[in-house]
């Protein structure tokens, strides 16, 4: 078995347990943000270690990770030689995700200005580009309430579509805070560019704050929560993605009564006019 997505969702289904201040206080030393609280749940889940005590649980990170980010700059983890995650704490169940100066990834390229030189240099073979899941995550009172695992290429279009809009519109933003005697980076609503990419779901807010509609809403086609009392998981990948993955592990998942994985067909978010085939992996707490 591998470290991977397919393996955290068996491990999140195994805990069993979604109230992330109880596990906080059985497993974590003194984290109290829901935020930071969350990030843990998924790196635990990725190193298969929810249920270690903290002094154990750095052990277990640095066996699997390469990279672990921080608040200012993507991704929040990386798994070593493979994926890239980033996890995203929204406060209502169908709210955007606030991508605030960094436009939506289809993958994380070693390129981007928007990473560091230790995301950039974390492994010793270098590294062109990573599929990206993005993580999000819906909490009330600390209680996990649907996490959505979704790769870029499902969700987000080209790096380029949002470059052509992002670099001109910035240097317009300087310019006009400039004329105000503004600093840089000030928090100025001047307008939005709505529908920025084809599938439409990305808007610009014009102080270079970017956002994206919640998986939930995208994929709403195919993905409901019925009862919102327990706990729901999503995961949606490309189904080449999901046969990449060690055989055991996708058959662990497959075994699982209460685990549903199915094919499905989605849009391209390149180009909307043509599917893709993807999996989507769910699950309800009982």
């Amino acid at each position: 078995m591998g470290d991977n997505i397919l393996t955290a969702i068996n491990n999140i289904v195994k805990f069993g347990a979604y109230d992330l201040r109880g596990y906080a206080s059985k497993y974590l030393n003194r984290i109290n943000a829901v935020g930071e609280q969350l990030e843990f749940f998924i790196k635990d889940a990725l190193a298969n270690s929810l249920d270690l005590p903290q002094n154990k649980k750095e052990v277990a990170y640095s066996k699997v990770f390469s990279y672990s980010g921080n608040q200012n700059n993507p991704p929040d983890v990386i798994i070593k030689e493979s994926d890239a995650f980033e996890v995203k704490k929204i406060e209502s169940p169908n709210s955007a995700l606030a991508l605030n100066s960094s436009p939506p990834k289809d993958k994380l390229l070693s390129n981007d200005i928007r990473i560091t030189n230790a995301c950039k240099n974390c492994e010793k073979n270098k590294w062109a580009e990573k599929d990206l899941f993005y993580v999000v995550g819906h909490a009330i009172e600390g209680k996990i309430k649907y996490l959505f695992f979704v790769q870029g290429t499902c969700y987000a279009a080209n790096h380029n579509v949002y470059d052509k809009i992002h670099s001109p519109i910035k240097k317009e933003i300087d310019s006009v805070l400039d004329s105000l005697g503004l600093e840089k980076g000030e928090t100025v609503e001047l307008g939005k560019v709505r529908k920025a990419d084809p599938l439409g779901i990305t808007e610009l807010r014009i102080r270079g704050m970017w956002q994206i509609q919640n998986p939930l809403n995208v994929y709403k086609e195919f993905c409901k929560i019925g009862d919102t009392e327990k706990f729901h998981l999503f995961a949606l990948m490309k189904k080449e993605k999901y046969n990449s993955f060690p055989k055991e592990d996708s058959k662990k998942l497959e075994s699982n009564r209460d685990v549903l994985v199915k094919d499905i067909k989605i849009k391209d978010p390149n180009n909307p006019a043509r599917f893709i085939e993807a999996k989507l992996i769910s699950f309800k707490e009982k």
